[in-house]
């Protein structure tokens, strides 16, 4: 049980990464990721909603929508449920810290509508669906690890793109362009991971 949770934590922050091998949470990525604080504080409160949204959409779904063949409201439901955690979120971080509501600025309400946020919750139903023995406590510590991939990408491409500020860059490059290249360098970093998970729990 220890081993396969370890697994599905390690494999969601490396191998299966959100935002660098399923490419969800692209505007985010791309987005907020200019500053290594304010990065780290829009992962933090992704992870957040991620944990909290499966705390809430997998029992609902398992419990609720299956036993009434009301599964095709799933979508539906899951961004009901995403959209009022996040209202809560930004009611408590308005509140506490100023200065960290108004550097997330408009990312913070998109995270009702980031990608990744929805991927976690409804990846985790088909995992359930596919493997019996992947459970409530498997759908949370992928959430988990899902979250802390997030802040590890996230955090890695702000510094990188505070290096890139400092560089002598060509002038068609500037831009879009170098921070696409550089987030798909990035990317492939990740893919080295997939060998070492692989014989780690082999």
């Amino acid at each position: 049980m220890l081993k396969s949770l370890v697994s599905i934590f390690l494999a969601s922050i490396l191998t299966e990464n959100y935002i660098l091998s399923k490419f969800l949470g692209i505007c985010p990525f791309l987005g907020v990721s200019k500053k290594l604080k304010t990065a780290t504080d829009m992962s933090l409160a992704v992870t957040f909603v991620m944990v909290l949204s499966t705390c809430a959409t997998w029992p609902i779904y398992r419990y609720l929508l299956l036993p009434n063949g009301l599964e095709y409201l799933q979508t539906t439901t899951f961004i009901l449920i995403i959209a009022s955690l996040v209202q809560l979120l930004e009611i408590i971080i308005k509140r506490y810290s100023v200065a960290l509501y108004n550097s997330l600025g408009v990312y913070l309400p998109l995270i009702t509508t980031n990608c990744a946020v929805l991927g976690v919750a409804m990846l985790n139903i088909e995992k359930g669906a596919n493997d019996a023995s992947f459970g409530f406590f498997h759908s949370i510590v992928n959430s988990f690890g899902a979250g802390i991939g997030f802040l590890i990408a996230m955090v890695i491409f702000a510094g990188v793109r505070e290096r890139l500020e400092l560089c002598d860059i060509p002038k068609f490059l500037k831009g879009l362009p170098i921070t696409l290249i550089a987030a798909s360098l990035v990317s492939v970093s990740f893919l080295g991971f997939g060998g070492i998970i692989e014989n780690l729990f082999s």
